[in-house]
């Protein structure tokens, strides 16, 4: 049995994701927690700055859509219902530890990369999630 009742987990969804899916498999995997998937999408208009004289509406939805899938893969793999995916725009660990917040989430998953130096350690997504988080953050190495 878990101590956790609320595991998110972080997803960049890139093809190290298997990895952090794998790892979440080996350890949740029983039904004495809700485990719920999140991807967090940063504004195109964070990246480019406004520097791109276009409408990136479309652009955008169609990134969302494609992570939608992506994340429906995911939570099959791991029996996590459409219910409790997540594709969310903004900044990844701000929007991370604010649905942490609003769901009662004890425990976050994200992936770490093994470089030199704390944020080059965790990246800094996951250094940004480990600060200011009010639970407990697994970082699982990719």
């Amino acid at each position: 049995m878990s101590a956790y009742k609320h595991v998110l987990v972080g997803l960049d969804l890139s093809s190290e994701s298997q990895q952090l899916v794998e790892r979440v498999k080996c350890l949740f995997t029983g039904d004495d927690q809700k485990i719920s998937l999140i991807h967090v999408q940063e504004p195109l208009s964070f990246a480019y700055g406004g520097d791109i004289p276009m409408d990136l509406t479309d652009v955008q939805n169609q990134l969302e859509e494609q992570a939608k899938s992506r994340l429906v893969a995911i939570g099959k793999e791991l029996n996590v219902t459409e219910e409790n995916q997540h594709v969310i725009i903004g900044q990844p660990a701000h929007e991370m530890h604010r649905f942490a917040t609003d769901n009662n989430v004890d425990l976050m998953v994200v992936g770490s990369h093994g470089r030199h130096g704390l944020s080059l350690l965790l990246g800094s997504t996951a250094t940004g999630v480990l600060h200011g988080s009010t639970c407990d953050v697994l970082a699982v190495k990719v």
